[in-house]
């Protein structure tokens, strides 16, 4: 069992530890403490109760509830690393009290921190000589008695922060460039394990690829958590938080994939490498996370089904419906149905930052009767049937009031068709998404649906939007605020209402630069 290699700055006895990395680089392991010897030695307290005790196995544990305690580690001369622990709040003394993992510890009263809170949200903070100052915050679940991974990076500038391996907070600072690791609570009690710091594996983001349009200011922050109709609370579920809160697995084969998605309870999935599935689609069950490792990760010959079997005979949200799930950072290719099919009522959906290239059939198709989801930051490459909202004109009584899906920062990169194609729904939200040298049409609104077509590029594309499709009657469309280079005029009509969740639109010509520079797989981190 791996007990304690800590390396402090002259300590003559100091022996460093090598591990390897997914990509099978060498990373330095500066501290790795699983307290299973029944000591602390190496950590110094401020404040609280500390004690080492068992909790299933050997745990250091803050005991205390009526103030803010910490514990440090290591050397000040650290610099880049990934400060990593298992979390487990047992007792918070208040509404908005936290336990932390921190880095860069330049004191008691100086550091970056990772706060997993009681007011379900971790917060990526820096403390600077006892004020706080909040970098990056997302929603989770947070639950005393329950382990949670915090994971906090620092890398020059860059700090990101994990719960339970997935990515939902993220930040630049350059406050302090080195310092101190440490575990910290406030007016909490809760129990530490498997303290984990290694370097040589983080490193900060790379920098986007050039475009000939830069825009003319900062582009907007690509979202750590859910926005647009899959942060809104509705139909049981508050916003989309997929995996959190349950354990993390890295699959590197198919059978291994299979097994994970249809798991039931909070998991998060890590695909590593192209996967070949068996075709055509596969389902997915509820509180999911399905992420890519790194730039070259995801899945070929087979798709993802997000809900139920089919039944016309259901025209309300069941209960049992597939709920709370994210797909980022995969490829798909030759996929021989939908790459990704969300039906049969499925809610909270996230689709961000994959890239699709030649299949069948859609890339993302939604469907009867699903709602409150987000597709994002996706790079649709050379797709024909792109992306379908509702599937058939005849499916009012499960689509109708539902289908709300919002469509932004995609680069819809010489599709031919349905991006998307709508039937009946509304407020089906489509902005700040760059389109070029698109084949037959954009965007279709149909079957009384209502659209909004807001800050988009348009470049080369002959029919950017209109009403009614193929055998399919009007819908409502409101175009605005969109830019239409080398493109046709588009149609529109009828009125919709406005969305219910805040949003941020960008300029239509500062759009192309920024989602040919950020959209599709490998622009984040999996």
């Amino acid at each position: 069992m791996l007990r304690r290699a800590l390396l402090l700055a002259g300590a003559a006895t100091a022996t460093l530890v090598l591990a390897m990395t997914a990509t099978g680089a060498q990373a330095a392991t500066l501290l790795s403490d699983d307290f299973e010897d029944g000591n602390a030695t190496g950590w110094s307290t401020n404040g609280g109760s500390w004690s080492v005790t068992t909790d299933g196995s050997g745990v250091y544990r803050q005991g205390g509830t009526s103030s803010d305690a910490r514990a440090l580690a290591g050397t000040s001369s650290w610099t880049d690393y990934a400060m990593q622990a298992r979390v487990k709040p047992t007792a918070f003394n208040g509404g908005n009290r936290f336990a932390a993992v921190l880095a860069r510890v330049q004191s008691s009263t100086s550091y970056y921190y990772l706060a997993l809170r009681s007011n379900n949200t971790v917060e990526l903070k820096r403390l600077d000589g006892g004020s706080s100052t909040t970098l990056d915050t997302a929603s989770v679940t947070v639950s005393a008695g329950t382990w949670y991974t915090l994971r906090l990076e620092v890398a020059g500038s860059s700090l990101r922060g994990y719960v339970n391996g997935a990515l939902l907070t993220e930040a630049s600072d350059t406050r302090w460039s080195s310092g101190r690791v440490g575990l910290a609570t406030f007016y909490t009690s809760a129990n530490f394990d498997d303290v984990q710091v290694t370097t040589g594996a983080v490193t900060p983001p790379s920098s986007n690829p050039p475009s000939s349009s830069p825009p003319t200011s900062e582009p907007p922050a690509q979202p750590n958590v859910a926005d647009g109709w899959a942060s809104v609370n509705a139909w049981g579920q508050n916003g989309t938080s997929g995996g959190a809160g349950g354990s993390t697995v890295t699959v590197t084969s198919a059978s291994a994939f299979l097994s994970a998605i249809a798991q039931p309870g909070p998991l998060t999935v890590r695909v590593q490498g192209m996967l070949t599935l068996p075709g055509p689609m596969h389902d997915v069950t509820s509180d999911k996370t399905i992420i890519g490792v790194g730039s070259g990760s995801g899945l070929t010959g087979g798709g993802l089904n997000i809900g139920l079997p089919i039944d016309d005979d259901i025209t309300a949200p069941p209960a049992n419906a597939v709920h709370n799930v994210i797909v980022r950072n995969l490829n798909f290719r030759g996929w021989p149905d939908d790459a990704i099919n969300v039906q049969m009522f499925s809610h909270h959906i996230w689709i961000d930052h994959n890239t699709w290239t030649t299949g069948t059939d859609g890339g993302v198709d939604v469907k009867r009767g699903s709602s409150y989801v987000t597709i994002s930051y996706n790079h649709a490459d050379g797709t024909d049937k792109n992306m379908l909202l509702g599937h058939d004109d005849d499916n009012g009584a499960q689509d109708i009031g539902r289908l709300k899906v919002s469509y932004h920062h995609n680069w819809f990169d010489g599709t031919e068709q349905r991006n998307p194609r709508v039937r009946f729904g509304d407020q089906v939200h489509v902005y700040n998404n760059h389109y070029n040298d698109t084949g037959n049409y954009g965007v279709a609104s149909t079957e009384n649906a209502g659209v909004i077509v807001e800050g988009n590029s348009f470049e080369n594309v002959e029919d950017p939007y209109h009403l009614g499709e193929g055998s399919s009657g009007d819908g409502r469309l409101v175009a605005r605020d969109n830019c239409l280079v080398n493109s046709g005029s588009g149609q529109t009509g009828g009125s919709v209402s406005p969305v219910s969740y805040a949003y941020t639109l960008q300029p239509c010509a500062q759009v192309k630069a920024t989602v040919t520079a950020q959209a599709g797989a490998g622009r984040i981190t999996g």
